[in-house]
């Protein structure tokens, strides 16, 4: 079945990096668009970035653009999210989405929890 597994969130300064991971499997990876979404109590999913399936083409939010880089390695069937210069904003559960196809749905991880404070 599709899993996505997420991992790599944690507790940071501010000013400081975290790189989040998303573990794919149940699926061709390298065939997928893939985005990271994040979200805080209260508010509704953040759409963060997406990559395309070769990795080649990326999108940011102006929220993080020239913060954070979304990558992929195919070959290892791994998503990640590089975030710097990380602010007390950042601060959400981050979720790495398998973006939709015509016939075939979305599919999401479980989240991991990035907290930005001093």
């Amino acid at each position: 079945q599709v899993q996505l597994v997420e991992s790599g969130g944690g507790l940071v300064q501010p000013g400081g990096s975290l790189r989040l991971s998303c573990q794919a499997s149940g699926f061709t990876f390298s065939t997928y668009y893939m985005t990271w979404v994040r979200q805080t109590p209260g508010k509704g999913p953040e759409w963060v970035s997406t990559v395309n399936a070769a990795g080649g083409a990326t999108n940011y939010a102006v929220s993080v653009r020239g913060r954070f880089t979304i990558s992929r390695d195919n070959a290892k069937n791994t998503l990640f999210l590089q975030m710097s210069s990380l602010k007390p904003e950042d601060t959400a559960v981050y979720y790495c989405k398998r973006e939709p196809r015509i016939y075939i749905e979305a599919a999401w991880g479980q989240g991991t929890q990035v907290t930005v404070s001093s």
